[in-house]
């Protein structure tokens, strides 16, 4: 498994991504001209099954095993009153993703994904983001090692999620420090705060970054202060995805917004990743625009649990599956004009 548990080797991950497998992409795009259709048309349905090709490193992709990961965390943050839920939800929550209950349970079994739920030391929240750095370099390096554990070998697609309360108060934080901005430009309503609780949200961002911003320069460094234990888990997933040329399938603001830090030190990391939707969240079409990533669905989801992005892989099986299923002009004996 990729270490990621020192900054030193947080950042060696970050300058050796791997590349696409070109040989590969072009193979897959020969074979996209000679099925039973007009060129392109398709459209962003052949686009996928060229990108899955790349970074499965096979001509002819599959889905035979996606998965599903959520990382659940707890943060210190929420005692400021900063979410319409408290802070106990976290592990009722995920109680419930065990149970089979919750939407990502139906959605993931609708898509054909295996659901993975790693809970993070619930009870002990990370500190309060106003007042100290989240986290210590330890409890960072181990959450970024928990994420890279969640990527196993025979992966064919990876969706992380993340269930934590007060979670979108975070990543606003996280994103005004690696993208720019203030706590106006990344605050939305997050679980559905308003009056009061909106402005609490508000105040423990800018009072955050108004303590962290000047040491929050690094990919590890950011998410220590900044972010909470499965923001960092996700950051690790992918990295981990990454080097296992794993593609991955992107949910809303805040499991986007874990990788703020990433591309803002190494822009390529978003190159194996796709869009899986657009949230109502309004950071999240902030981001998705600052990073050139075409959501694959608008759907006005802002719920977490990477089911958004579980919904959006029902349209990735799609494009595989016409990619590979579909007949040559030749195997058909249908003139190709």
């Amino acid at each position: 498994m990729i270490r990621l548990d020192t900054p030193a080797a947080l950042d060696a991950a970050l300058r050796t991504l791997p590349a696409p497998d070109a040989g590969a992409i072009a193979a897959a795009a020969a074979r996209q001209e000679q099925l039973t259709k007009p060129r392109g048309s398709l459209g962003r349905l052949e686009e996928i099954a060229l990108f899955m090709a790349g970074w499965q490193g096979r001509a002819r992709p599959r889905l035979a095993r996606g998965r599903v990961v959520i990382f659940a965390g707890n943060h210190g943050v929420a005692a400021r009153g900063v979410s319409a839920f408290p802070p106990e939800v976290t592990a009722q929550m995920v109680a419930n993703f065990a149970a089979g209950g919750a939407a990502i349970n139906a959605l993931a079994g609708a898509a054909g994904l295996e659901l993975c739920v790693t809970a993070l030391a619930l009870d002990r929240p990370t500190a309060d983001i106003t007042i100290a750095p989240a986290m210590s370099a330890d409890e960072c390096a181990e959450a970024l090692m928990a994420g890279a554990a969640a990527v196993e070998p025979g992966l064919d697609l990876l969706v992380p999620g993340e269930m934590g309360i007060a979670n979108s108060t975070v990543a606003a934080a996280l994103c005004a420090a690696a993208l720019g901005g203030t706590a106006d430009d990344w605050v939305g309503p997050g679980s559905g705060v308003s009056g009061a609780a909106a402005a609490a949200k508000h105040a423990a961002v800018s009072r955050a970054l108004a303590l962290h911003r000047a040491e929050a320069t690094t990919p590890f460094e950011a998410l220590r202060r900044l972010g909470g234990r499965e923001l960092a888990a996700i950051a690790g997933a992918v990295i981990a995805a990454r080097h296992a040329g794993v593609p991955v399938l992107l949910d809303g603001f805040i499991a986007t917004a874990a990788l703020a830090p990433l591309a803002a030190a190494a822009p390529a990391i978003l190159d194996h990743c796709l869009a899986g939707h657009c949230s109502a969240e309004p950071g999240h079409a902030r981001l998705l625009a600052r990073w050139g990533l075409r959501p694959l669905l608008a759907l006005d989801l802002r719920l977490g649990e990477a089911s958004g992005a579980a919904v959006a892989a029902a349209i990735v099986r799609a494009a595989l599956a016409a990619h590979d299923g579909m007949a040559t002009f030749a195997d058909a004996g249908v003139s190709a004009g």
